[in-house]
């Protein structure tokens, strides 16, 4: 998938990395106060912007990474990783796999394990370049919005995941971690336009 995620990354028009980092800087700040500098708030008010963006993005996505349909949520994870965050933050993420994946059951529909997981690595993380956080906001999760995103995508595929920061450089840690967790399957329920 490394090189997948190397073509589509050439493919896509291109923005200075400072100027992303500068520009989601300012948007982080400026949610924080609108909450009033609760970090808690702001968290999750930039994991609801990412669902909208990745609700949004997986089209681009699709359209332009020529990755064809996952056989298993492992893949899932590893096509996250490779590909689409080298596309749009031009960086890769180590996957590792931490639960049984989803199995298709003999009758070939699409069957969630409900502890099928996957955790994303980051050693670099582009959205924290420049970052320290002020002690009273030691809390707030400021790569949130990857969340978000993540699960806004997969949720227009059919997936519905958790997703949440575990481990963020900003915290003291060594790398960012993003932990992935499959909560179901979405069937797709066809009407017939006759009916």
């Amino acid at each position: 998938y490394q090189r997948l995620g190397d073509v589509a990354f050439n493919k896509i028009e291109k923005v200075s990395g400072e100027l992303f980092t500068l520009m989601y800087g300012a948007i982080v700040i400026q949610v924080l106060k609108d909450a009033d500098g609760d970090a808690e708030q702001t968290s999750t008010q930039l994991e609801k912007m990412g669902y909208n963006i990745g609700m949004r993005m997986i089209d681009e996505f699709l359209a332009k990474s020529n990755v064809t349909s996952c056989r298993d949520f492992k893949e899932t994870g590893e096509v996250i990783a490779k590909v689409a965050f080298r596309m749009f933050l031009g960086v890769t993420a180590e996957c590792h796999h931490s639960a049984p994946t989803v199995s298709p059951p003999a009758d070939g529909s699409p069957q969630a394990s409900s502890d099928a997981a996957f955790r994303l690595v980051f050693v670099e993380n582009p959205l924290s370049e420049f970052v320290e956080l002020p002690e009273h906001c030691s809390n707030l999760a400021f790569s949130n919005l990857l969340c978000g995103v993540i699960r806004g995508a997969l949720e227009m595929v059919g997936m519905r995941v958790s997703c949440r920061l575990v481990k963020d450089t900003l915290w003291g840690d060594e790398h960012t971690e993003i932990s992935v967790v499959l909560k179901e399957v979405i069937a797709e329920h066809y009407q017939d336009d006759e009916d």
